[in-house]
């Protein structure tokens, strides 16, 4: 196959690159600043049409997954550029596609299960899942995120073209032991002794280990009956309590000293981020995945953490 990743020079990016070209399909993946990588490099801006559509005519798959990071204080000026680099890559991504002399028969859309509401009560799946953004019990700040997450999807829906499958991929917190990545940070936690409970640590965590994104990603490409949103995330999501005690199990840790709300507000404004990014309850489940016969290689996350840990011990040996 030969495969576009617009913004695929991140960690999720390079997870799928390093895999599909591993497995022997051409790779080029469009971003700001040229990497050295063993895949093809093509420069975009993320908002006009240029050269680098000529890459999208004739490929078989573009993944789009631009857009600037949310680990960031949302100051009026980041929530315009957060929404922004994705609206408008979403939306010269559709374009591209649609001059096309052989357009690519299935564009992947990143999204986020941020788009779903904090709840505990009951998981949030593609069927009944609560599109966030009314919830009496969270913060109106978080609504932001949502609302983020809702544009993402329409600039997706409003200018793919007739004839291409669209995938929006409502994936939750992607576990690789690559560095720089959610799951090296928790770790650190963790082996700094500060990985217990954020808040009451009720709050459910959604999860995907790497090995399984990636196997879904396939999935979705050989599946041509799926289309629409499609959640991207364990069938076991967790309370935030339970989540951290498993990675202080799997990393041999005896304890970790509790966070509450106070401090976490002190703690993510220091570290120029936000609380919602810890306390919002994210309790989402791939049933449309299941439904269509998907099995996981780590469905539980005590048995994803332990081989995490692993391979991140194993890396850093050599």
């Amino acid at each position: 196959m030969r495969i576009v990743i617009p913004g695929g020079t991140g960690q999720v990016g390079t997870l799928l690159a390093r895999a599909f070209h591993r497995d022997g399909h051409a790779v080029v993946v469009l971003g700001r600043n040229a990497t050295k990588t063993a895949w093809r490099f093509a420069h975009w801006d993320g908002r006009t049409l240029g050269d680098w559509a000529r890459e999208i005519d004739d490929s078989d798959v573009v993944i789009n997954l631009a857009g600037r990071s949310v680990n960031c204080r949302y100051t009026e000026e980041n929530r315009r550029e957060i929404l922004d680099s994705r609206v408008e890559s979403t939306t010269v991504v559709g374009q591209a596609i649609a001059q096309c002399r052989r357009p690519p028969s299935l564009w992947l859309q990143a999204s986020s299960a941020t788009i779903y509401s904090h709840r505990f009560d009951a998981a949030n799946d593609e069927y009944s899942g609560i599109i966030g953004g009314g919830e009496p019990d969270a913060p109106s700040s978080w609504r932001f995120s949502i609302d983020v997450a809702k544009a993402w999807e329409d600039a997706a829906t409003r200018t793919v073209p007739t004839g291409t499958r669209l995938v929006l991929l409502r994936s939750a917190m992607v576990m690789s032991p690559d560095d720089g990545g959610i799951f090296a940070a928790l770790l650190g936690l963790v082996r700094l002794g500060l990985g217990g409970p954020a808040g009451d640590g009720r709050q459910f965590v959604s999860w995907i280990h790497d090995s399984d994104f990636v196997r879904s990603i396939y999935w979705l490409i050989e599946r041509g009956e799926l289309s629409g949103a499609v959640n991207i995330a364990s069938p076991n999501p967790l309370p935030y309590a339970h989540f951290m005690r498993a990675l202080q199990r799997a990393a041999h840790v005896p304890f970790g000293l509790p966070a509450w709300k106070w401090m976490l507000a002190i703690g993510t404004r220091v570290m120029r981020t936000e609380s919602e990014l810890v306390l919002k309850s994210r309790r989402v489940v791939p049933t449309r995945l299941m439904d269509s016969g998907f099995m996981f290689d780590f469905p539980t996350w005590p048995t994803a953490a332990s081989e995490l840990v692993a391979r991140f011990n194993a890396a850093k040996r050599a």
